[in-house]
């Protein structure tokens, strides 16, 4: 046998069915996106047509907020949850434009029997000044919701910028500020939230500092984590390598790829937020008066219950808890639709 003998001829096929050639640009090997006669009689048996180029790069592509969107959704709880905490705001902030009572003067809730049961002109009666419930819901509603709101968005930037800032800079500063917040996780809430407030004067303001700046330390130890991973991985090392500073890399990488936890804790921290205002208004602690909020109301609420004044207390207690697992239901869905795991790669 010759060397030219062990090539296949010039009509010679390969077991694929296939011709070989050998001129210059020519594939001896049939390409990955070629189908063959039988392939091709097999889709149109099922039905169906050749993939095309075109189609087999683009037709699976899903942008990732289409993707978050989809796991978000396919949560029922999470989507009634959010029907529910939309109907809240709107029942407080846009219901005393359409149900008119007045909760500040006092000498109007005169004209209303004390203590009155449901009925067609006061739908859920009156507490024992003579307000009108719902337009007290409504009332302390918007207090409630507003701090809750508003504390923690001041609970998320400092733990967020507190959890950066230690987790990225590392080494001593590291150390010395996660002992810092070990000395205040060490302290419990309630008495440190306590104290605080009978320091300084009940205040709208007040209330939101003093709520916000008592319930980031558990957000900052999450966001202290995703800085340590995120400053080593190799995009941050690489711009490290190219020059760039600190502040950057926490800009440009650190912050953009931990914003999925901090949306998640977000959540939760309003939540606690609310829950911390409606704990200090059932101790006598709360908004001072004319204003209310829910806890003040419980509170006044639970010294009647033993006389039959159901009223005053059953509804709200039902919106206040029913709200702070929505919310709660909320923030699990949004973590599972942050969880990379869950994303098509």
């Amino acid at each position: 046998m010759t060397p030219d003998d062990s090539l296949p001829s010039s009509g010679a096929t390969t077991p694929m069915g296939h011709t070989p050639t050998n001129g210059p640009g020519t594939p001896t090997s049939p390409s990955i996106l070629e189908l063959t006669p039988d392939a091709e009689r097999v889709g149109q048996a099922h039905g169906t047509s050749p993939i095309t180029d075109d189609e087999s790069t683009f037709a699976t592509f899903v942008p990732l907020w289409r993707q978050r969107l989809r796991i978000f959704t396919q949560n029922k709880l999470a989507i009634a949850s959010v029907i529910y905490i939309a109907i809240i705001f709107l029942f407080c902030y846009l219901g005393p434009v359409v149900w008119h009572t007045n909760q500040t003067n006092q000498a109007t809730a005169l004209f209303n029997p004390e203590n009155s049961p449901p009925s067609s002109h006061l739908w859920l009666g009156s507490d024992a000044s003579g307000y009108n419930e719902l337009g007290r819901i409504m009332f302390g509603g918007e207090y409630s919701l507003s701090l809750g709101l508003l504390a923690g968005f001041v609970t998320i930037v400092v733990g967020t910028l507190y959890g950066m800032i230690s987790g990225f800079l590392g080494g001593i500063i590291d150390t010395t500020l996660m002992r810092l917040l070990d000395a205040f996780l060490s302290i419990p809430v309630l008495f440190l939230l306590i104290t605080l407030v009978t320091v300084f004067p009940r205040t709208v303001t007040s209330l939101i500092v003093i709520i916000g700046v008592i319930g980031w330390f558990g957000n900052a130890r999450i966001i202290r984590g995703d800085a340590l991973l995120i400053k080593k991985l190799e995009y941050s090392q690489a711009a490290r390598s190219m020059g760039a500073g600190s502040w950057h890399i926490i800009r440009r990488h650190v912050f953009p790829n931990s914003v999925s936890n901090i949306v998640t804790v977000s959540t939760f921290a309003v939540a606690d937020a609310i829950l911390f205002l409606t704990t200090l208004g059932y101790l006598g602690l709360g908004m001072p008066l004319p204003a209310t909020d829910w806890g003040t109301m419980l509170n006044n609420a639970s010294q009647y219950l033993a006389n039959g004044y159901w009223w005053q207390l059953y509804p709200l207690a039902v919106i206040f808890i029913l709200l702070i697992v929505a919310i709660t239901y909320v923030g699990e869905a949004l973590r599972d639709a942050f969880e990379v795991r869950l994303l098509e790669r």
